[in-house]
């Protein structure tokens, strides 16, 4: 397998195998921990993982009451990453999000202003319902997700790393929420569809959750652990037939550029992020399932979380009943 050539980094692959073997049984005990909190729900606290394994951010959908909350709550104190949650709502202000200064003013009568970090200072943030704020305090969080930074009063203020936000979305309700706009999306490395526990799943969750004692999450890793996989994340080669994947399914969901069955159907589609975001979210789920280079199952795996958020139908497609989920299915099928 020919591997993909990434100058600057330490590519030994001696070094690379004993660093995975380790990483490895981190996981491993990651993803017991989090079983014992979290039930019946292994894809989403996979992808979740591989959201933060990744470096990314990731935006969780799902009906209320499927311990999306829970989850983000079991990852942060799993990973040993200090996590703060902000409930977004329609009167949310941006320095409710990242802060304000406040005038303070000394014994001997001086003044001057000192910041008051909001938040966003946290290394795994939850933004409950993230569509409930208005756009303009949506976009506070835009430059937090991108640039790991705030501007406030002309000074910058930096944010912890790592620096992790994990959204929540309800897909029901819609009235009062504002959508979020494309170039937010497109910040989230996955979009994680969270859907209904199966029924021994549920069974098990009636027992584990009702009675005298709860479950309780304890830690396995902490924030340098954390850097350190997402350091090799980065590190891990990528056969060339992965990446010829990765281009030929992202190139193939945009219109004109595209798979001619779905040509009329893309209204727009991913841009190079989008290819970014593959490269790294397939090495971060091989990480996580013990292997050490991606496959092309794992492309065809994440290609509805990569690419379900950041492409669009047309008014005809959507006419005649068309999901990106299904014109996603079809770009797929043709990998490998």
């Amino acid at each position: 397998m020919s591997a993909l050539n990434q100058p600057q980094l330490d590519t030994d692959p001696d070094r690379i195998v004993a660093e995975v073997e380790a990483a490895v049984g981190q996981m491993r005990a990651v993803r017991s921990a989090i079983s014992r909190v979290i039930y019946g729900q292994e894809t989403v606290v996979d992808r979740a993982l591989i959201t933060i394994m990744a470096g990314g951010h990731g935006l969780l959908i799902g009906v209320p009451g499927l311990a999306k909350t829970k989850l983000v709550e079991t990852i942060g104190i799993v990973c040993g990453l200090s996590a703060a949650r902000i409930q977004f709502t329609p009167d949310l202000m941006p320095s409710d999000i990242i802060g304000s200064e406040v005038m303070d003013i000394a014994a001997d009568g001086s003044r001057a202003f000192r910041f008051v970090p909001g938040p966003v200072f946290t290394q795994l943030l939850m933004a409950d319902e993230i569509n409930r704020a208005s756009p303009r305090t949506q976009s506070a969080l835009l430059q937090a997700m991108q640039e790991h930074h705030v501007t406030v009063a002309g000074q910058r203020h930096d944010l912890p790393t790592p620096f992790h936000v994990l959204a929540t979305q309800n897909p029901l309700e819609q009235e009062g929420t504002y959508p979020l706009p494309e170039a937010q999306l497109d910040r989230f490395l996955l979009q994680i569809d969270v859907i209904y526990p199966d029924r021994d799943a549920e069974r098990r969750m009636l027992f584990e959750t009702t009675g005298a004692t709860d479950a309780a999450a304890e830690a396995v890793l902490d924030s340098d652990a954390i850097r350190a996989i997402q350091r090799l994340v980065r590190r891990m080669p990528v056969g060339e037939s992965v990446v010829e994947a990765i281009l030929n399914l992202v190139r193939s969901a945009r219109p004109g550029d595209g798979d001619p069955r779905f040509a009329n159907a893309i209204a727009w589609g991913p841009g190079p992020r989008a290819s970014q975001a593959m490269m790294l979210a397939v090495r971060a789920r091989a990480l996580i399932d013990g292997r050490f280079a991606p496959s092309l199952d794992d492309v065809a795996e994440l290609a509805e979380p990569v690419l379900k958020h950041r492409m669009a139908l047309s008014f005809a497609a959507r006419a005649d009943g068309m999901t990106v989920a299904e014109v996603i299915a079809g770009l797929k099928g043709k990998i490998g």
